[in-house]
């Protein structure tokens, strides 16, 4: 096994790719590139699209919606300004960051060969506000009063208010451009259908757990596709998938590499297969709900703070996989702060000792933690192991773990069912923004009883105005300190992206972007593999 070192793009946590000179495998005869992945994908009351651009806010939908949908923007492989992808062009048309205007490429189809125009992204928009899914990506898009097609290439968005990170938004997989002739204006397609204009065609076998890429040859944008097919195949977990990339059944994994394969394949040499790790900007943190008898006092959540040793979690847990966090915004994110350190420091029992009985609060403290089983890796039980053993330790609490399939508690979240529970946050777009709007705002993400006036009246829209994104330092600095001071959430850790790949694979070092989803048009086969 090759470690190949982390390499940061221009400005974007992206690698610079270490393949070069090679030719590539290409043509209809040419193998597919198989990745693996510990994601799988069914119809519930939770999901009931899981490809449905209305229906699907997590990273493993998105892993396949990115590569089968355009959207009128798109990140760029290195930077962080959007780009343009079925769009030829788009601006804010006033000073205000209020009127957007986007002017589509001439000639853009869908898969099924159905003409795309500027009604086809109306009813893309409108659709996803309109049906206001729950579990689904509506808060994102929010901020939209209204959304015309002026006429068929031309498309304009009213905003409620000034929103300079609204280009990055319809960047997203949540403003997928869907065909308004194959989706329902008020309900979700059924089962894994779907109709775009991206890079690639898809097929799911929900029976084989394979979803099968095929390059989309109408695709117009400015994509380079580097394999005529790409399969996507679901293993039960990750040592399984870990023998089939050992065996040759597949080429590249990456959700879900545990902590001991990481170090299992820095550590013991194996030709043909590399390790790539680079920067990472997921995040995991604790949720209160502030409406619980326990978790809802103010000293519980502070004590909580004092005693979690983050260092001890990513060392004993994570075998240093992940770094420990202590804000929401992660490290690498303009406006990145370390609020919760510098109220906390390296406090520990003393200190929440004296934070509980100021409170007048009898200890232990009886709480429960709860996580789920199958979202975010099998670590995620000895992580909570972890916490419970920091906590009971102490003698100031008494605290039990529960985990659950995501599919109950997701939902079960949503409704204020736990005490305090454990989220990860795969950032939509790079920005400190996406780490501090989706938890605070009105209609936000948690469905959190919190609120800050201060961060939601003041500093997201105060922020908002500002197209240098340098002068939103203060603000976002300000809105962190707030969170430590109140903790309605409590940061945990920030992760590093690892992929493991046969050595004939070229693109894996732009596999994933800086919110750890799959770019598989980036993804071929060397011929001198």
């Amino acid at each position: 096994m090759k470690s190949k070192p982390s390499l940061l793009a221009a400005g974007a946590g992206l690698l610079a790719s270490l393949l070069t000179g090679c030719g590539e495998v290409t043509g209809s005869d040419a193998p597919a590139v198989v990745v693996g992945t510990t994601d799988a994908f069914s119809v519930s009351k939770a999901t009931p699209a899981p490809f449905d651009p209305a229906a699907a806010y997590d990273v493993s939908s998105w892993n396949v919606m990115r590569n089968a949908f355009q959207t009128l923007l798109r990140m760029p492989r290195s930077g962080t300004k959007p780009v343009r992808d079925a769009a030829e062009r788009c601006g804010f048309t006033d000073e205000r960051n209020e009127r957007y205007r986007c002017t589509l490429r001439e000639g853009l189809t869908f898969s099924n060969g159905h003409t795309l125009d500027a009604r086809d992204v109306e009813f893309s928009i409108e659709r996803i506000l309109r049906i206001r899914f729950a579990n689904g990506p509506a808060s994102l898009l929010s901020g939209i009063a209204k959304v015309e097609a002026t006429n068929d290439r031309e498309v304009v968005f009213q905003l409620r208010k000034p929103d300079a990170t609204f280009p990055y938004k319809i960047a997203t997989p949540a403003a997928s451009i869907v065909d308004q002739e194959s989706y329902p204006a008020k309900g979700f397609a059924k089962g894994f259908r779907t109709v775009g204009s991206g890079p690639f065609t898809l097929e799911y076998d929900s029976k084989g757990g394979k979803t099968v890429f095929t390059r989309n040859h109408n695709y117009k944008g400015k994509l380079k596709v580097h394999s005529e097919k790409v399969e996507l195949r679901s293993f039960p977990d990750s040592t399984a998938m870990e023998k089939a990339l050992r065996d040759g059944d597949i080429d590249l994994m990456n959700r879900t590499i545990s902590p001991k394969q990481v170090e299992r394949l820095e550590s013991v040499p194996r030709d043909r297969i590399d390790l790539v790790q680079q920067p990472g900007q997921e995040i995991r943190y604790l949720v209160f709900n502030t409406d619980d008898e326990t978790a809802g006092r103010l000293a519980v959540r502070r004590a909580m703070a004092e005693l979690i040793d983050r260092e001890s979690l990513v060392r004993d847990v994570y075998a240093r996989t992940a770094d420990p966090l202590y804000s929401l915004v992660p490290s690498g994110v303009p406006g990145h702060r370390n609020s919760f350190f510098n109220k906390y420091g390296e406090s520990g029992a003393d200190s929440a000792r004296r934070t509980l009985r100021n409170a007048g609060l009898r200890t232990p403290v009886k709480v429960e933690l709860a996580y789920t089983t199958d979202h975010y890796g099998s670590v995620t039980a000895k992580e909570f192991t972890k916490l419970k053993e920091q906590l009971n330790n102490s003698g100031l609490f008494d605290v039990k773990v529960r985990g659950l399939p995501w599919d109950t508690y997701r939902t079960a979240a949503l409704k204020g069912k736990y005490q305090v529970y454990g989220y990860g946050w795969f950032p939509d777009f790079p920005d400190a923004d996406n780490y501090i709007a989706p938890f605070f705002e009105r209609n936000n993400f948690l469905n959190s009883s919190y609120i800050s006036s201060e961060i939601r009246d003041q500093v997201i829209p105060e922020t908002r105005q500002k197209t240098d994104r340098v002068r939103t330092e203060k603000g976002f600095a300000r809105a962190q300190d707030i969170v430590a001071d109140e903790v309605p959430v409590l940061p945990l850790w920030q992760g590093k992206q690892f992929i493991a790949a046969r050595d004939d694979i070229t693109g894996v070092e732009w596999a994933l972007n800086s919110s750890s989803v799959l770019q598989l048009w980036e993804l071929g086969r060397s011929t001198d593999g």
